[in-house]
């Protein structure tokens, strides 16, 4: 075999039993114990094995610009202008760089597969999808990733736009996205949007009702027009912060409906935590949604990072885990089960929204896999669990030491 990792305890598996993994031509091809198997070797010594991390959704074309930007009042308002200024002086080598020194950190955290959302208007044109497109290449031995495009600054009140979007989906987008807030027509842009997503024949992607109130949720319109156009497991809508201010009722109707219609749901942590709430100087609301309860009935829903070292956020380091255990303390996530849910949330319901079928860790799938260093899903969101190697079709990618106490 090409490789057998040794002594690994496997998410979803019986946590009380070690097993032995052998990969063949970048495929799992066993999985049993003291595999009777020659080939290179790696002794995780009781450790966890899971299928890479996922990101749902992440910004590579406007991540690492907090040098060039400036905030003093830190609400969406105001970094949508900085963002915007900034973009200007974007060029495709300076997407580029930015974009794969964002992608390096995502790796050295476990992450196998990307979805990035990737911002096209009159005033960047396809200067980031230029930067963005040639990494799916270069960086194929390391992660899969595919470009969702989509008009962060208006779509109907932004001319040029359409054009652009149509441009980048004829040359290699593969989902597109929305951002309806920024519209003066919100109802009129998730039209085009799922009129282009059916020309193309396209996932649909959605930032969707990003705001501190509940008023003019457009959720509700988009699970209509899921259904009516049979989109159903073809729609994720993330951010959704307002889901966060309604009343129990009305929130597991809204989840029911989703769940009915097949809309996805991905929420943001850090930066949902980080914009909401601005407007207010005591008692100030988190607005995370707390998917945990929509997974509860029925939905599918991810964690995933969003922005990177730019206004939006301007922290992270591209982990999942921290992510995962960020969000399980911002919605007071207190038993078991839904801790493991945070996990499965980077993991196997971020699979579902991104279509994949060949992942997991089992026998034929593809050896894309990350070793934690802990025993147990549940720990890893918990402790912050290290990931100590890294593999893309049984290639290995990274390797980081454990730490060691050097006793007196």
């Amino acid at each position: 075999m090409d490789l057998i990792l040794r002594n690994g305890r496997i998410a979803g598996q019986d946590a009380q039993t070690t097993v032995d993994i052998g990969v063949q031509n970048g495929r799992i091809t066993a999985i049993e114990s003291n595999l009777s198997a020659e080939g290179r070797e790696l002794d995780l010594q009781d450790r966890l094995v899971a299928p890479g991390f996922i990101e749902t959704h992440i910004h590579l074309d406007k991540s690492c610009i907090l040098d060039r930007c400036q905030s003093a009042e830190g609400d969406l308002e105001e970094v949508l202008v900085q963002v915007t200024a900034a973009k200007q002086a974007f060029t495709a080598e300076d997407v580029h760089q930015r974009a794969a020194r964002t992608l390096e950190k995502c790796i050295l955290h476990g992450t196998t597969h990307i979805r990035t959302h990737l911002e096209v208007d009159p005033g960047i044109g396809l200067r980031g999808l230029d930067g963005v497109l040639p990494l799916i290449q270069e960086y194929k031995w390391a992660l899969d990733l595919e470009v969702c495009v989509f008009p962060q600054e208006g779509l109907l009140n932004n001319p040029g736009t359409d054009e652009l979007l149509v441009a980048a989906l004829n040359r290699g987008a593969s989902v597109i996205g929305a951002a309806p807030y920024t519209d003066t027509d919100p109802y009129g842009q998730i039209d085009r949007i799922f009129e282009l997503a059916r020309e193309f024949n396209v996932a649909i992607d959605m930032h969707l009702d990003f705001g501190h109130t509940a008023d003019e949720m457009d959720i509700e319109y988009v699970c209509n027009l899921t259904e009516k156009f049979g989109y159903g497991g073809r729609v994720t809508v993330g951010h959704v912060t307002k889901l966060s201010t309604i009343a129990p009722e009305r929130f597991s109707a809204i989840a029911q409906r989703l769940a009915n219609v097949g809309v996805a749901v991905t929420v943001l942590p850090a930066t949902d935590l980080y914009l909401m709430g601005r407007h207010q100087d005591h008692n100030i609301i988190r607005g995370v949604t707390p998917v945990h309860k929509l997974i509860q009935q029925g939905v599918t829903c991810s964690l995933s990072t969003n922005n990177v070292l730019n206004p939006f956020t301007p922290f992270g380091d591209c982990s999942l885990i921290r992510m995962a255990n960020l969000y399980a303390n911002i919605c007071q996530v207190d038993n078991q089960e839904e801790v493991r849910a945070c996990f499965d949330m980077v993991t196997q319901c971020s699979a579902q929204i991104l279509g994949l079928t060949d992942y997991g860790v089992e026998v034929g799938k593809a050896a894309d896999l990350v070793v934690l260093d802990c025993t147990a899903p549940e720990a890893a969101v918990a402790e912050v669990a290290v990931p100590l190697y890294g593999f893309k079709r049984g290639r290995q990618t990274f390797t980081r030491k454990p730490a060691e106490l050097h006793r007196p």
